[in-house]
């Protein structure tokens, strides 16, 4: 059994959020792959499927992003899953928009989802970093602070293209991690969904669009900006 975790935030106020990139990825791949319905269970939403003839268990903390490490932490201790067959979705701003990683271990790089995860799983898991991009790469001149930018939604544009491509490409090729092939599932997604290419300064730049900013004293920030505590990468 496999353990697929996606990082977001709760509610509709952050679901087309950069930062609910893993949540999007879950959310295609249980869509695509006919995975049971969602259910709560201690925290977080769970489905459950088959991949490549492997039982997957989905997971999505509710916990907010600062605080995902404990229910996937129980989840993978509940159904006795390695830390080797756990698979980790979550955006990367130091990744440009579109762009897909997957490796095993390493540090947070500021991001608290994924520090939360370590305290509790450790960091012997295995990583999907979802390429968001920073601010600057995506609007030529912006000076949007991280923490906002994460907790912006995609473009419109964003949303029309290389967003939904992404996710329908991992979704195809997940069997390629169930047989811990993580190569070969980069480049067939690199192949099914080539990043965009980055704007000039000299093109319009689209407009992003805000998600929910009132957290009502919960924390939706995930990255470490030294700004201020628990708040980086969004």
């Amino acid at each position: 059994m496999l353990l697929f975790a996606g990082l977001g935030n709760p509610g509709q106020e952050y679901a087309a959020n950069r930062h609910n990139a893993g949540f999007m990825a879950l959310d295609m791949l249980a869509d695509q792959h006919g995975f049971s319905g969602w259910k709560d269970k201690n925290g977080a939403q769970l489905a459950e499927g088959r991949l490549g003839g492997e039982k997957i268990l989905a997971v999505k903390p509710q916990t907010f992003m600062n605080r995902s490490g404990l229910p996937v932490a129980e989840a993978a201790r509940f159904y006795k899953i390695p830390n080797d067959n756990i698979f980790v979705f979550y955006d990367e701003i130091d990744l440009a928009a579109g762009k897909l990683r997957v490796k095993c271990g390493g540090g947070h790089g500021g991001h608290n989802g994924i520090r939360d995860l370590d305290r509790h799983l450790g960091t012997d898991y295995w990583r999907v970093r979802i390429g968001v991009g920073r601010p600057e790469q995506v609007i030529p001149g912006s000076r949007i602070d991280i923490r906002k930018w994460v907790l912006m939604d995609f473009t419109s544009a964003e949303r029309d293209s290389w967003v939904p491509a992404l996710m329908k490409a991992m979704s195809a090729e997940a069997p390629l991690l169930v047989a811990h092939d993580e190569g070969s599932f980069m480049s067939r997604v690199a192949h099914l969904a080539p990043a965009p290419k980055p704007p000039t300064d000299d093109k319009k730049a689209p407009k992003p669009s805000s998600g929910g900013s009132d957290t009502g004293g919960r924390d939706p920030g995930g990255r470490d900006t030294g700004a201020a505590p628990d708040s980086k990468e969004t």
